[in-house]
C-alpha cells in the first residue's frame, strides 16, 4: 500500500488534566497531565498509520504549549505550521469521573491561541502537496471567527483539488445546536467526505432516516457519507447505495478519541484506495482499539497493530 500521502488538519490542542480519583471535581486534589484535542488526535492517528500529516495550530507561549508541541513532534506530526503566541494561554480541560464511570469535562479555553489566526496566513500554496484536508466542528465552535476562517480554507483546498473531509464533532458546551447548523450549512456543498455519528446527524438535520440521509448526501454531492454508530458498527452511503459493516467486539474502557481514531483510519483507507466496505472495516477496527485504552490518544493504533487486530492475528508475547 501507498503510505506517504499528505493529510493536513487545523485545530486547537489542550492540556487534559485527568483526575487520579473519582468523585466530584471539587474533592479531587491530584491530576495526571495529558495532551488532547480532536484535531491533534486525528493528526496523531494518521501519523501512526504512516501518513505524512501536518497539523496547523497556535499554542500559548508557555510551558503547556511546549508540552503539546514536543508531544506532537514526537509522534511524527509535521508541526511546521504551529506557532507560539503571547497573550493567549494554552487551552486546558479538567475531567471529572464519577464512581459509576460517568463523567464531565470542564473547558478553560477562553482567549484560545487559535484566535490569533488570520485568513491571510492561509494560502493556496499550503495545499500544493496535500491530498486531504480534514476539518472538525470543534475548531469552528471555539469562536465565530473560526467559522469564517474554515470557509476560506475549504475554498482554497477546493481550488487546489484537495479532498475535504469533515467531522461535525458537535460540542454543545461550546455553542448551541442552532449556531452549529448555521455554521455547517455553507460547508455541505464543498466537502467530499463526511464522518459523523448517528445521534449527531440527528441533532444537526432533525432526523437520521437512511433514505433522507441518502437524499441529503446526493443533493450536496458528498462522495462518502459515513455514519459512525459505535457498538453497532458503521455505515457508508456512496455510489447510490448504503453499505453497513459490523463492529469488532471489544471490552471498552474509555471511548474518548474513538471517533478521531475512526476518522484517521478511514482517511488512511480512502487514500490507499481500499473498497468502501474495507474502509469501514479498517475504521471500525481503529475505533474499537482506541476504546480499549484509557486516554485521549494513547489507544490510537499503529498500522501493524491495526492490521493484526482486524485480521485476528495472534501475537507471541514471549
Amino acid at each position: 500500500m501507498v503510505s506517504k500521502l499528505k493529510v493536513l488538519t487545523i485545530g486547537d490542542a489542550m492540556i487534559t488534566m485527568n483526575p487520579t480519583s473519582t468523585g466530584p471535581l471539587r474533592f479531587v486534589s491530584t491530576f495526571e497531565r495529558k495532551v488532547g484535542g480532536a484535531e491533534l488526535n486525528f493528526a496523531i492517528g494518521c501519523a501512526r498509520l504512516g501518513l505524512d500529516t501536518a497539523w496547523v495550530s497556535r499554542l500559548g507561549d508557555d510551558e503547556f504549549g511546549r508540552v503539546i508541541y514536543n508531544f506532537a513532534r514526537g509522534e511524527g506530526v509535521d508541526v511546521d505550521h504551529v506557532e507560539f503566541v503571547e497573550g493567549h494561554p494554552t487551552s486546558i480541560n479538567f475531567k471529572e469521573i464519577r464512581e459509576d464511570g460517568s463523567g464531565k469535562t470542564f473547558y478553560y479555553r477562553y482567549h484560545s491561541p487559535v484566535l490569533s489566526f488570520t485568513k491571510e496566513q492561509f494560502t493556496k500554496e499550503m495545499f500544493n502537496q496535500v491530498d486531504v484536508l480534514h476539518i472538525s466542528g470543534v475548531f469552528m465552535a471555539i469562536d465565530p471567527q473560526n467559522v469564517e476562517l474554515i470557509q476560506h480554507v475549504v475554498k482554497l483546498a477546493k481550488e487546489s483539488n484537495t479532498t475535504v473531509s469533515f467531522d461535525p464533532n458537535l460540542r454543545l458546551k461550546l455553542w448551541t445546536i442552532e449556531d452549529a447548523r448555521a455554521a455547517y450549512a455553507p460547508l455541505w456543498d464543498h466537502v467530499d467526505i463526511v464522518l459523523t455519528g448517528l445521534d449527531e446527524i440527528d441533532l444537526l438535520l432533525g432526523h437520521n432516516d437512511k433514505e433522507k440521509l441518502a437524499a441529503f448526501s446526493k443533493r450536496h454531492h458528498i462522495q462518502d457519507f459515513v455514519i459512525k454508530d459505535g457498538a453497532n458498527g458503521s455505515m457508508l452511503f456512496t455510489n447510490d447505495e448504503w453499505i453497513h459493516v459490523s463492529p469488532f467486539k471489544v471490552q471498552p474502557i474509555d471511548t474518548v478519541g474513538a471517533g478521531d481514531g475512526f476518522d484517521a483510519a478511514y482517511i488512511y483507507s480512502y487514500l490507499n484506495q481500499l473498497s468502501p466496505a474495507e474502509r469501514l472495516r479498517v475504521a471500525n477496527g481503529a475505533g474499537a482499539l482506541v476504546t480499549t485504552v484509557s486516554g485521549d490518544n494513547e489507544g490510537l493504533p499503529y498500522l501493524d497493530e491495526l492490521n493484526r487486530f482486524i485480521n485476528q492475528e495472534s501475537v507471541i508475547e514471549r
